[in-house]
């Protein structure tokens, strides 16, 4: 069987005491296995980063650069091969695979970037003979613990500008489709990269306690679920990094009355079922205003019946099976609950049946959902659309406003004003208007509010320079060294 290795300074590493399985979801059956890393061989990872920090760091830029246009290049080139891993052990169907690593290379794009990026400021003549300028340096060793749904995408969110940036990465990917990460290490070093720059380090709890509470890693980046990404933000902060930790979300997709019926319905099936509902920006909820709601349940419902649900590999699948069986069964268990508590079941995709022992579950649309039930309370990650009925835009911000997550959210409607007004008033890190899933490309920064984001900034884009360097002011003078003189006052401008 084959073992899915670490990436531990430029070389593989497969010795291990302990393997996870590693599953194809469309059979059900575990087709490799993953090394499971121990605290020492953690600590092994992050001594390679650390010791190949200050060459990296004073690599130019020009350098720099030019490697991220050669992992470009290798990785455009490269992406059905890439493609092809992510739906062998993720499930997600093979266009759904090619465009995430699109995502992900926008942010390679970005970080081609970096001499640009890295730019200070400076201003002459403060004072008599005095000049200050800003730089921005790396923060040093940085961890990226990044999750199972999007196993290239995400990564690519943080590597790229921390790498730019001048950082040595530990890279930690979802022990449940792990060859991703590794896969992409080994672009970079096709493309020149530095062994012990970019590691990765395979492995669970065991791995991620070394990696926010050792000393030489400076900084984590996390995406996950809310009560993990609490977690990990309280005890790596604890343990004095910067840490960026990005939780959950419920996502909402307001239609009012006025919105393009076919556009909505069309817009609600692909934000809700695409990539098995697998992702923090998936929209969850439809909050349909005023009377629309019928027909656009019943526009939504006739489109679910030809969704094509199958083997990620097959040209005609749409949707692929879920991660785990654990994970269907609990997705499965939000559907199961519904009625009892006051909801309908529109469509059950627990009835669906298919073909294979892989973790397949049909789509499911459950109507008159409202606040206080788990189908609506609690982030699902699987196929379920949630439909609230509400009277005015106002009992709609309303119902947004008041949950606990703000990642995304979209308003359907053919209004400018109320559209306008919508950005204005919603409490949430990214919005569409007649876009339901907003996720920003990468010369902007992705990242939620409120119990979707702890930390003070987003992933990747502008924000991501910011986390990834400390700014540093340096006051300068070149006097004639006549002139000097002793003063023990506090330092005035003349």
């Amino acid at each position: 069987m084959e073992t899915i290795p670490h990436y531990i300074n430029g070389a593989r590493v497969t010795d291990a005491d302990r393997f996870g399985p590693v599953f194809n979801p469309a059979t059900g059956q575990q087709e490799k296995q993953v090394a499971l890393a121990s605290a020492a061989r953690t600590e092994e990872a992050i001594a390679a980063a650390r010791a190949a920090l200050p060459a990296w760091r004073a690599t130019s830029l020009a350098k720099r650069t030019t490697i991220f246009f050669k992992v470009r290049e290798i990785l455009n080139q490269r992406k059905s091969e890439l493609a092809a891993i992510l739906t062998s052990e993720h499930g997600k169907v093979l266009s759904d695979a090619e465009g995430e690593i699109a995502r992900g290379l926008e942010n390679i794009d970005f970080a081609t970037g970096l001499s640009h990026m890295l730019k200070g400021e400076r201003s002459e003549q403060v004072s008599s003979g005095i000049d200050v300028h800003s730089i921005r340096q790396p923060v040093g060793v940085v961890a990226c613990i990044t999750p199972f749904n999007f196993p290239a995408m995400v990564p690519l969110w943080m590597i790229g500008s921390a790498l730019a940036c001048g950082n040595t990465v530990l890279l930690k990917p979802s022990e449940k489709d792990p060859s991703a990460a590794v896969f992409i290490a080994e672009a970079f070093a096709e493309a020149g990269l530095p062994a012990g720059v970019l590691n990765v380090v395979q492995g669970d709890k065991e791995a991620v306690d070394v990696l926010l509470e050792h000393p030489d890693v400076k900084a984590v980046s996390f995406v996950g679920s809310t009560p993990v990404a609490q977690s990990i933000y309280k005890r790596a902060a604890e343990h004095g990094k910067r840490v960026q930790a990005l939780g959950g979300a419920k996502n909402h997709m307001v239609v009012l009355p006025d919105a393009d019926l076919d556009m909505a319905a069309d817009a609600a099936v692909s934000a809700a079922y695409g990539s098995a509902g697998e992702r923090c920006m998936a929209v969850s909820v439809l909050v349909a205003v005023g009377n629309i709601a019928d027909d656009l349940v019943k526009a939504i419902s006739s489109r679910m019946a030809d969704l094509k649900i199958g083997d990620g590999t097959d040209p005609a699948s749409q949707m692929g099976p879920l991660i785990t069986a654990e994970h269907r069964e609990r997705v499965a268990s939000y559907v199961a609950g519904a009625e009892g508590e006051g909801a309908t079941v529109v469509v059950d995709g627990r009835s669906q049946h298919f073909d294979s022992n892989g973790f397949f579950i049909g789509v499911s649309l459950v109507d008159h959902v409202k606040p206080g039930m788990k189908v609506y309370d609690d982030e699902i990650f699987g196929p379920v659309l949630s439909v609230v009925r509400v009277d005015t835009y106002n009992d709609a911000v309303r119902l947004v406003n008041d949950n606990q997550f703000g990642n995304g959210t979209a308003i359907f409607t053919r209004d400018g004003g109320a559209a306008r007004q919508f950005e204005f008033d919603v409490e949430a890190g990214m919005v569409g208007v007649n876009v339901p899933i907003p996720v920003p490309v990468g010369t902007f920064s992705f990242g939620g509010w409120k119990n979707s984001l702890f930390g003070d900034t987003h992933m990747y884009g502008p924000d991501s320079i910011r986390f990834y360097t400390r700014g540093k002011v340096v006051t300068t003078r070149w006097p004639d060294p006549s002139t000097s003189v002793i003063d023990l006052g506090f330092p005035q401008v003349d």
